[in-house]
């Protein structure tokens, strides 16, 4: 069977497709919302772990620093097995410090020789996505091979995690064998909030941790600013590729709504001609999009 027929196999099989009353048109509405950019974007969102929607989920979409919420799942499910603590040390050395990436990490302890907790690296790669505080989990923990295989035992299949962001910087096009459909991504998102994914200690450390985000206030939370919903979420950004395109431009999310509902979403650019401001608009733009027509539904209901 073709990758497509699965994918549709898959569809036809996840809890009611196709959305509820009062939110027919939105598919159509962000459609038009994403008309015209010089980008392919990707979108999904599924609401109460049920209504589904997608926008070009048949493609590859690099992942970027999103996969370090893939790792953090994967770290926290061998924690779990291997009795590892939260508070346990891990030693960073003066090697794990590359200087040329984005690292807070290393702007801290420049010279390493520190031991620092797992949830304190977990932090960096989650809250700051720290290129040098991943890296390290991964040497840790199992590499991307391990991280794959555990988001794969989830029952998830199309994505792949494969490489390092130390192999990414040194090859930009190794970005692209990091990947996944946005479908995929909310799906992932969704098995992490109810619990599927981890539990205990270390699934509400995620959650608070993501919750507190601190990149791409400009994406997925931009137009939940002063909402009463509550957004929690991991960015991802790449350079520009050898033609002059962001190679990946995301955001995935879960939003918690005050009435007790809540939606997962994820919003990914691939190979965007815009400018770095006009690519997180076409995320903040969807998110808003999103946010509106959910809770107008409701409040038609």
């Amino acid at each position: 069977m073709k990758w497509k027929g699965v994918l549709e196999c898959f569809l036809f099989l996840w809890p009611s497709i196709g959305m509820g009353a009062g939110l027919e048109g939105l598919e159509e509405e962000l459609r038009r919302l994403i008309a015209g950019k010089k980008a392919e974007v990707g979108i999904a969102v599924i609401i109460d772990g049920q209504d589904t929607l997608v926008v070009n989920n048949d493609a590859r979409y690099p992942m970027m620093s999103v996969f370090k919420f893939h790792q953090a799942l994967a770290v926290a499910d061998v924690c779990g097995r291997k009795g590892i603590s939260l508070d346990s040390l891990v030693r960073v050395r003066p090697q794990d410090l590359k200087r040329d990436t984005y690292s807070p990490l290393r702007d801290r302890y420049p010279d390493g020789g520190v031991s620092l907790p797992v949830g304190g690296l977990l932090e960096y790669t989650l809250l700051l996505s720290d290129n040098n505080a991943c890296d390290i989990l991964f040497d840790r923990f199992g590499g991307p091979e391990a991280a794959d295989k555990f988001i794969r035992g989830l029952g998830l299949q199309q994505f792949a995690i494969e490489v390092t962001e130390d192999e990414m910087h040194k090859d930009l096009d190794l970005c692209y064998r990091n990947w996944t459909t946005p479908l995929e991504a909310a799906r992932l998102l969704e098995l992490f909030i109810s619990g599927k994914a981890v539990q205990g200690v270390f699934r509400d450390f995620i959650e608070k941790t993501m919750l507190s985000c601190r990149t791409g206030e400009d994406r997925l939370p931009a137009p939940l600013v002063g909402a009463d919903a509550v957004i929690g979420h991991k960015t991802g950004s790449g350079d520009r590729n050898a033609a002059g395109r962001l190679i990946g431009t995301n955001d995935i999310g879960f939003v918690f709504l005050p009435d007790g509902r809540h939606y997962t979403i994820a919003v990914l650019v691939k190979d965007s001609e815009e400018d770095a401001r006009a690519t997180s608009r076409i995320i903040a733009d969807v998110s808003e999009a999103v946010y509106e027509r959910v809770c107008g539904a409701e409040t038609d209901g």
